[in-house]
C-alpha cells in the first residue's frame, strides 16, 4: 500500500506499506487531494516506479489500483488512461468530516437554527485563491460587478500560498470578463471578518460562528470547479454542521452528489438550476444571478426563507450528527473493499 505523507503530495512525501513480494497487486491511496496530472504526475510516477506496473508473475497477473475520492471525473479517466491503474472509490472527506466536526452539536457555540435571525444574505470563507482555486477570483468579480454588498465574504489581495497577486490571476480571464482588472482595481480589498487581518480558517473545525448566525446562506466555494468531476470537500459540510441551507461554487451535479449521500437541498425554496450547468462560466454567472436576488430581498422576506429551509436544515444536521450519513458511509467502505479479496 502507498500513500502521502500528512496530505502532502510532493514525490518524496510518498510512503509505503509492503511486504517484499512481489507477485501481490499494489493500491496507491490518494484519496484526499483532486486529481490534476499538471502538478501530480511526478507522484504517480513515483509510485509507479515503485513496482512494475502491470507485471506476469508466477503466471499471475499483477495489477496497480489506485483509491480515489473523486467519482464522475474526466480527470480520473485522465489517469487511468496514462497509468492503466484499476480505480476504487469512496468518500474520504465524509469521513474526515465526521471526525473533524464531531461534538460540535454538543457545543453552544452558535444558536440553533430555528432562534436565528439573520440579517446579511450570506456568507463565504476564501483564503486561497491561486492555483485550482482560480474560481474563487471570479466569484469574489462578480460579487463586485453586480454590487452584491449585504454578506460576510473573505478575500485577500495576494493568494497567502501561491503567492500570486488577485490581478494577476484576474488577468487570465480578461478576454471573458475584460473590465475584471479596473473591477479589482476599485475594490475595497482584503475582504476580512471581525476586522481580522487574517482570516481564520481550519479544514479540521469549525468557526465564524457569528458570521454564520446572522447569514442566511453559506456560500462554499469549493476546492475544485472546473471540469467534470464529483469532488467535495470540508467545505460542503461545514454549513450542515452549522446548521444553515448552503449553495454550492462547486463542479456541475455537486448537489445530486450530496444527495445521492442521503442529504437534502433547497430546490423547493431557491433557484437550485445552477448545478445543471456544464458550462463553467455560465454555472457560476446563475450562481451570482441567484445572489444577486437574495440580496435584494427585504429583511422580512429573508425570514421567510429561513422559516422554509429550517426543516431542510434540521434534516442534514441530523442525518451527519445522529448516525445515517456514516452508515451510508461504512456500506460504501465496505462494498469496496470486499471488492479487492
Amino acid at each position: 500500500m502507498f500513500y502521502c505523507h500528512s496530505n502532502f503530495t510532493d514525490p518524496d512525501q510518498v510512503c509505503s506499506i509492503a511486504k517484499n513480494n512481489h507477485d501481490l497487486d499494489y493500491y496507491f491511496f490518494y484519496d484526499q487531494e483532486p486529481l490534476n496530472l499538471s502538478t501530480q504526475t511526478p507522484v504517480f510516477n513515483n509510485v509507479r516506479h515503485a513496482r512494475t506496473e502491470d507485471i506476469v508473475y508466477h503466471n499471475r497477473q499483477v495489477y496497480g489500483h489506485l483509491v480515489v475520492s473523486e467519482t464522475n471525473s474526466e480527470f480520473l479517466e485522465n489517469v487511468v488512461h496514462i497509468y492503466g491503474w484499476k480505480t476504487h472509490y469512496y468518500f474520504y472527506h465524509g469521513w474526515a468530516c465526521l471526525d473533524w466536526f464531531r461534538g460540535y452539536n454538543r457545543s453552544y457555540l452558535i444558536p440553533k437554527a430555528v432562534h436565528r435571525q439573520p440579517s446579511r444574505t450570506f456568507m463565504s470563507p476564501n483564503r486561497i485563491i491561486g492555483g485550482q482555486r482560480e474560481h474563487r477570483v471570479l466569484f469574489a468579480y462578480h460579487l463586485l460587478k453586480n454590487q452584491i454588498n449585504h454578506h460576510y465574504t473573505s478575500c485577500p489581495n495576494v493568494c497567502p500560498v501561491e503567492n500570486q497577486p488577485i490581478n494577476a490571476i484576474a488577468a487570465k480571464f480578461k478576454t471573458l470578463y475584460p473590465d475584471i482588472n479596473d473591477v479589482f482595481d476599485q475594490s475595497n480589498l482584503p475582504w476580512v471578518f471581525n476586522g481580522e487581518t487574517t482570516q481564520e480558517m481550519s479544514s479540521c473545525k469549525l468557526t465564524n460562528f457569528r458570521e454564520a448566525a446572522d447569514s442566511l446562506f453559506y456560500v462554499a466555494t469549493e476546492t475544485v470547479f472546473f471540469g467534470r468531476r464529483w469532488h467535495l470537500t470540508e467545505k460542503s459540510f461545514k454549513p450542515i454542521a452549522l446548521e444553515m441551507p448552503f449553495i454550492l461554487v462547486a463542479p456541475a451535479g455537486s448537489l445530486e452528489y450530496l444527495r445521492s449521500y442521503g442529504f437534502k437541498t433547497f430546490a423547493d425554496v431557491i433557484d437550485e438550476s445552477y448545478d445543471l450547468e456544464t458550462d463553467d462560466f455560465l454555472r457560476l454567472e446563475k450562481i451570482t444571478k441567484l445572489l444577486k436576488y437574495l440580496d435584494e430581498l427585504s429583511f422580512r422576506e429573508k425570514q421567510q426563507i429561513h422559516q422554509q429551509c429550517l426543516s431542510i436544515v434540521e434534516h442534514n444536521y441530523n442525518h451527519f450528527y445522529y448516525g445515517k450519513f456514516e452508515q451510508v458511509l461504512w456500506q460504501e467502505l465496505q462494498s469496496m473493499m470486499s471488492a479487492w479479496r
